[in-house]
């Protein structure tokens, strides 16, 4: 049916189109269903532009991940944005991302009203222990999508094997792993090129390949692997430097404004400031940034700590990124601050998504340009390959990650006296079952019964709260 409805869409030459007004409805419901973090995101991404939409290829996807992938930021939100501007302009990327963003803003503004009215959130907290296991099973699906993908030949196993000790055992930060992993890559397409075309950035399918030939005559994919970039999104320099331009104005700006309000000192200008330099360092994903906004948000008197552990569990409800708890910070900060009440934390709450979010637009609309552009070099191809494949370990690394908080909360097996009996006893002991069936459940629904995502987690939710009321 899609796939009718872009051949009527279809140009003189064939090729089908989407319309702006179709992205923007897909966009909009992308905002309301995307929860799972950014693996989850990532994979709904997939499953609906890759597989079932067609607006883009597999390796188109993967090419535009990957640079999303080595850039600070939600990089669910970056790809978003990435593809919304491949498929429309500029308008398109502001659109993609800022509708990424804006249901969760919504929503998370409407909770952490709720919390500052009422300080206790029981029937949160209990929909939050049915969301965490299908989080766990979104995550496990992820990883056997994406390694299927890029994982092709051992070379790329072993990134991939190499990325999650590094993460796990190792505790590696991430930054270096991607770039470690992107060096290799580059050193690769020197020594063995032909294992590094595998993850599908070098080169054109081939006739007839599977997912990417022609039906009835007309290209799969609205953006297909020899679809050569659009004339917006081809390198210019003029426009390069317009957006650079503009990208700074619009930081520099509403903080020069906040300056000439309460000066370096006050709340809602150190804020500009503090989410920004968030902004630029969330290498690794929300999860390896949150300590430091954790730790500057409870130093300049915003927050207790154990506010912003309530904060990261209603950031765990919604949808979009969860680097959207800033939105929670921001609010609650803008609160107690001042004399300005419900005013200050709906300007904290904005204040904080804005500086947070600001700089992935400005790195996709100024760098995705150059890179459609050396879609087609085996050297930079090869790089981001090799990044992929490491992203799976990354991806793998996250599920044991969520495993341990969700269905071991309380394991801690001793390094000493360690025993294969005694730790499988302290595992059989400290289960949660109810978030171990629920996992399970979650994850045979989605890979096997191909259940839509959106559904599993609302199921999952009604059973974590149906499970609070009966006890």
């Amino acid at each position: 049916m899609l796939l009718m409805k872009a051949a009527m869409n279809s140009p003189a030459d064939g090729r089908p189109t989407v319309s702006f007004a179709e992205a923007f409805r897909f966009w909009l419901k992308l905002g309301f269903i995307s929860f799972g973090g950014p693996a989850g995101q990532i994979a709904i991404m997939h499953a609906e532009l890759v597989e079932r939409r067609r607006w883009i290829s597999d390796r188109r996807f993967l090419h535009a991940l990957n640079y999303c992938m080595v850039l600070p930021g939600p990089e669910a939100q970056q790809l978003a944005t990435y593809i919304g501007w491949l498929l429309h302009g500029t308008r398109g990327g502001i659109v993609a991302g800022g509708l990424f963003v804006l249901p969760s803003l919504f929503i998370l503004m409407a909770l952490s009203a709720i919390y500052v009215a009422f300080g206790n959130v029981p029937s949160v907290a209990a929909v939050l222990d049915g969301i965490k296991p299908a989080v766990v099973a979104i995550v496990v699906t992820a990883v056997l999508r994406v390694g299927s993908k890029a994982i092709k030949n051992g070379v790329l196993l072993s990134f991939a094997v190499a990325a999650f000790v590094a993460l796990a055992i190792f505790q590696v930060p991430f930054p270096i792993v991607v770039l470690v992993a992107g060096l290799l890559g580059w050193i690769g397409s020197r020594v063995a090129p032909e294992k590094f075309k595998a993850g599908g950035h070098g080169g054109k399918a081939k006739h007839g390949e599977k997912g990417e030939e022609a039906r009835d005559g007309i290209p799969c994919y609205v953006i297909d692997d020899d679809h050569e970039p659009p004339a917006h999104a081809r390198p210019n320099r003029v426009t390069f430097v317009v957006r650079l331009i503009t990208g700074l104005v619009l930081w520099a700006l509403p903080m020069a404004l906040l300056l000439n309000w309460q000066g370096w000192d006050g709340t809602f200008a150190r804020m500009g400031t503090h989410f920004t330099s968030a902004a630029l360092v969330t290498f690794g994903g929300a999860y390896a940034v949150l300590p430091f906004v954790a730790k500057q948000s409870v130093s300049f008197g915003w927050m207790q700590p154990t506010q912003m552990v309530d904060g990261l569990a209603l950031g765990e409800t919604t949808p979009g990124p969860l680097i959207m708890v800033v939105a929670f910070v921001g609010f609650v900060g803008g609160y107690q601050a001042g004399d300005l009440g419900w005013l200050g934390a709906v300007l904290g709450c904005v204040i904080a998504t804005y500086f947070t979010f600001l700089p992935s637009f400005v790195f996709i609309m100024l760098g995705a340009p150059y890179i459609e552009a050396m879609r087609g070099e085996l050297r930079l191809t090869a790089a981001l390959t090799g990044i992929t494949a490491a992203v799976v370990g990354v991806v793998l690394n996250l599920v044991v990650f969520f495993g341990k908080t969700v269905i071991w909360p309380k394991l801690d097996i001793p390094h000493s006296g360690f025993s294969v009996s005694g730790a499988m006893s302290l595992i059989a002991e400290t289960t949660n079952v109810f978030g171990l069936v629920l996992a399970i459940a979650a994850f045979i629904a989605l890979q096997r019964f191909k259940v839509s995502l959106s559904y599993v987690v609302l199921a999952c939710a009604v059973a974590g709260l149906l499970k609070h009321v009966v006890s």
